[in-house]
């Protein structure tokens, strides 16, 4: 499947804020954001413009799909699916991004990043009830129990990523044990409480894709 391979801090510098790809480097002070970099391109009097009505829905949709590592037929994909569920599409949307496998790994703290988390699922390090799934886009349900595979629990990698549970502890709809290194996904967040993405309008995704 594809993905991109470029350089992460591009798309944080792009976009103009964290989206927190590269775990701990986010944290510290080699983080673009925190530099206050320009974003990249041209200089900064070619971007003096007022964005357009079209320029501000794109950064609101490449914002959200650079934050959860999608490229643009998967992120299409989804809100195909969120057009047809029942309830605000936008709102539909977040709900099954905070789902997929990769994302609840990395929330659980069993990796210090979206892109790392990816990884560690796809190498089968991950199970969902007892069993080994290694696809990232696995639609978690809430009772969902996701551990380490017992061959896994030795990973340097995941044993250094937990160390982060003690220090900011864990979203409110999820639980985990990092002694036993097993979570549990208790339920399908609200909007309100996906905090990351407290400042985005998925309204003007929904205007974007619809026109």
């Amino acid at each position: 499947m594809a993905r991109y391979i470029g350089p992460a801090c591009r798309l944080c510098r792009a976009e103009q804020r964290k989206m927190f790809l590269k775990g701990d480097r986010c944290k510290s002070d080699k983080c673009p954001i925190n530099r206050k970099r320009p974003a990249p391109g041209k200089g900064p009097k070619a971007r003096t413009n007022k964005m357009s009505e079209y320029g501000l829905e794109l950064r609101e949709k490449q914002k959200v799909k650079r934050t959860y590592g999608l490229m643009e037929r998967q992120f299409h994909n989804y809100f195909e699916k969120a057009l047809r569920m029942p309830g605000i599409t936008g709102e539909n949307l977040l709900m099954m991004l905070e789902r997929r496998l990769d994302n609840v790994v990395y929330r659980m703290r069993f990796a210090t990043s979206r892109a790392q988390a990816r990884q560690i699922v796809t190498h089968g390090h991950i199970t969902v009830n007892g069993k080994r799934v290694n696809i990232p886009s696995y639609q978690v349900r809430p009772n969902d129990v996701i551990a380490v595979h017992e061959t896994s629990k030795k990973l340097i990698v995941i044993k250094d990523a937990l160390k982060e549970f003690s220090k900011s502890g864990v979203a409110s709809w999820i639980e985990v044990d990092p002694d036993t290194e097993t979570g549990k996904f208790l339920a399908v967040p609200r909007r309100n409480e996906i905090t990351e993405l407290a400042d985005i309008k998925e309204q003007l995704i929904v205007e974007l894709y619809s026109k």
